[in-house]
């Protein structure tokens, strides 16, 4: 298989660095300004990782912990540069797919067991933060998820069932609880999750890149892959000006992945989300929010959104199939002012777009393509603690033997779109196909293109 595309993550830049962080609060404000060099002639590895976003650094990080460190990381722009460093910078347990969804699918044993790697993986950034100094912080706590409509007991039964069955800690905050804090008239009642907390998502995705280099993984930047040999023992992954062999191949691209991967392409569905910082609002902040929680609210399509230390705004939300639209700012603002109609005439320092990778079941691609090919990818807008889980069940499959990666089976590829992603959204179910079974995800897709014509 073959292609000429970039695969990865980039963005546009900090006055000390070159080109390619796009222009975002997280760009803005780094804490180093380290540039990797793109691969050059042939190296050899025990793995090969493509993309260089937290799936993939987690999934190299992982490995290294656990002795595995002839790593090779290829990025195509610099780490982070996709969703991975354009976020709200929440971190919380869980995938874009709600767990009693995920029970009605496989079980309440098998949905615990897919949580609970993500509440590990809570601890597990916890302690990489500090035992490598990552640069992130604070770490602050609390997250608040709204309700735009007047259903307290819906709020109440969503925390019984997490409690009972998957151990949370979820609180119930009545309406005029947030409306102290949140001082709108669209909020009724709120579920506080104290364990959650927001951080510098760049300035992570950059750290878990330094804590991994220094456990010996090499990272080559601006070295997307344009050919991909997957058959027999030897992988190998072919840039511009060099190839990685390698016995095993993860694939972490997710909303920027091009052709080498047909059928893997069309199973992702790319989305774009946006964000904005406003100028700073100095007490005229308190005239609106009044504490530092990560917020979002329970639409299908939320606002989220945090209060930042110099009294500046980070608000994001919408979701759609355009990457790049224009006047982001105004709509931006638009979507606050809805919210805190008090803050008008507030100006916007800078608003940005990201890509996401969804697929139609909302659970991220996990899994074993084929012996020695693993797809780590598709975390849909809730990765910043999933990609860990991630990286943590692939590196334990590949370093250790582990099966955790077979929970994720029911989750496999299906038909999404790709490129004909607006015709697909007429599609309606998609039955999922297990990720090892690549004539079941020819055949779905046949018939997915069938009824599209």
């Amino acid at each position: 298989m073959q292609a000429g595309f970039p695969m990865g993550a980039a963005s546009a830049s900090l006055a000390a660095m070159t080109h390619d962080y796009i222009d975002s609060y997280y760009s803005r404000t780094l804490a180093d300004d380290i540039r990797r060099p793109p691969l050059e002639g042939d190296v050899e590895a025990d793995v090969c990782i493509i993309g260089g976003g937290m799936a993939g650094l987690a999934t190299a990080l992982g490995l290294a912990e656990r002795g595995v460190t002839n790593v090779v990381v290829l990025e195509g722009r610099q780490v982070g540069f996709g969703a991975s460093g354009r976020n709200g910078g929440f971190v919380s347990a869980g995938y874009s797919l709600r767990p009693a969804a995920i029970a009605k699918k496989v079980g309440l044993e098998n949905a615990k067991a897919l949580l609970g790697l993500t509440q590990e993986a809570m601890d597990v950034i916890r302690r990489r933060v500090a035992q490598y100094g990552m640069p992130c912080g604070p770490l602050v706590h609390g997250k608040l998820s709204i309700s735009w409509f007047d259903r307290p007991k819906e709020q109440k039964d969503n925390i019984a069932f997490m409690n009972e069955n998957f151990g949370t800690k979820l609180e119930f905050w009545p309406r005029a609880r947030v409306r102290d804090l949140y001082l709108s008239k669209r909020y009724f009642d709120a579920i506080h999750n104290p364990d959650s907390f927001h951080f510098h998502s760049l300035n992570f995705t950059r750290g878990t890149a330094a804590a991994a280099e220094g456990l010996g993984v090499r990272i080559f930047e601006d070295s997307p892959a344009t050919r991909l040999d997957l058959d027999g023992d030897t992988k190998r992954v072919q840039t511009a000006r060099g190839t990685v062999k390698a016995k095993q191949v993860v694939v972490c691209t997710s909303g920027y992945l091009h052709w080498m991967l047909p059928r893997l392409r069309f199973s992702i569905l790319p989305i774009g989300t946006y964000v904005m910082l406003t100028e700073p609002l100095g007490e005229r902040l308190k005239t609106a929010i009044r504490a530092d929680h990560a917020v979002s609210d329970t639409r299908f399509a939320p606002d989220y959104y945090r209060a930042l230390p110099d009294s500046r705004i980070l608000w994001g939300g919408r979701i759609s199939m355009a990457t790049n639209p224009a006047d982001l700012d105004r709509l931006m603002l638009g979507d606050m002012l809805k919210v805190y109609p008090q803050l008008a005439g507030t100006k916007v320092e800078v608003a940005w777009p990201g890509t996401m990778g969804y697929t139609t079941h909302k659970m991220p691609l996990i899994g074993e393509l084929k012996p020695g090919v693993w797809v780590n990818t598709c975390y849909g807008g809730h990765g910043m603690c999933a990609t860990t889980a991630g990286g943590e069940t692939v590196a334990k499959a590949i370093a250790q033997g582990d099966e955790s990666w077979k929970l994720f089976r029911p989750f496999g590829l299906t038909f999404a779109g790709g490129p004909l992603a607006g015709l697909a959204r007429t599609l309606g179910t998609h039955a999922p196909v297990p990720l090892i079974d690549g004539v079941t995800a020819a055949v779905a897709l046949a018939e997915a293109l069938v009824r599209i014509a």
